[in-house]
């Protein structure tokens, strides 16, 4: 059996997981969620946890145990905590601001770059160079972040003001070697 499968969720104080057919809610004091159990999966509420049951031993339906039983604990985390990715722009000129909902973004092409979040992800800008994705769908916020970071993914050269780019801010990237003389 999964080991991650096996394990319960706690539900936090705050928080109300139901479950409707086949499909799962959790609300609680940031937001609403919802996920469709897979087939062949259980989810069973009692004291205070949530526990995800496989009604058999199938291949498919065990490698979905461990990785449903982790969707639901990021629901629970997200309407509790919330998720966010920070995201840095690096290179010359290289900047970001908030027009509305809208992030505008200057990197180095002859025109801005413009990206418009979709709902429950909002957006922040703290520093010119420094844009902020948060919200309560974990799957969501990593790929806002995805996207924003491929519009100018970080370049492995070295240049003489330094890598240019678009990063994750924990993000190591490893530079290419310099030339060396002949």
């Amino acid at each position: 059996m999964s080991r991650v499968g096996k394990k319960p969720i706690p539900i936090p104080q705050g928080v109300q997981v139901t479950v409707q057919g086949n499909v799962v809610r959790v609300k609680g004091p940031k937001g609403e969620l919802e996920r469709t159990i897979p087939a062949g999966l259980d989810v069973v509420i009692e004291d205070g946890t949530v526990e995800v049951r496989r009604r058999d031993d199938e291949r498919g339906r065990r490698a979905l145990h461990g990785l449903f039983r982790t969707l639901l604990a990021n629901m629970v985390t997200g309407v509790t905590q919330g998720y966010e990715r920070s995201l840095t722009l690096e290179g010359t000129g290289y900047r970001a601001t908030k027009q509305g909902r809208k992030l505008v973004m200057s990197l180095g092409y002859s025109h801005p770059v413009e990206y418009t979040p979709p709902e429950g992800i909002e957006i922040d800008v703290p520093a010119a160079n420094t844009v902020v994705v948060r919200g309560i769908d974990k799957e969501l916020v990593g790929n806002v972040a995805a996207t924003i970071r491929a519009k100018r993914p970080l370049s492995r050269f070295r240049y003489a003001d330094g890598p240019r780019g678009i990063r994750y801010t924990d993000e190591r990237v490893a530079l290419r070697p310099a030339k060396t003389g002949k």
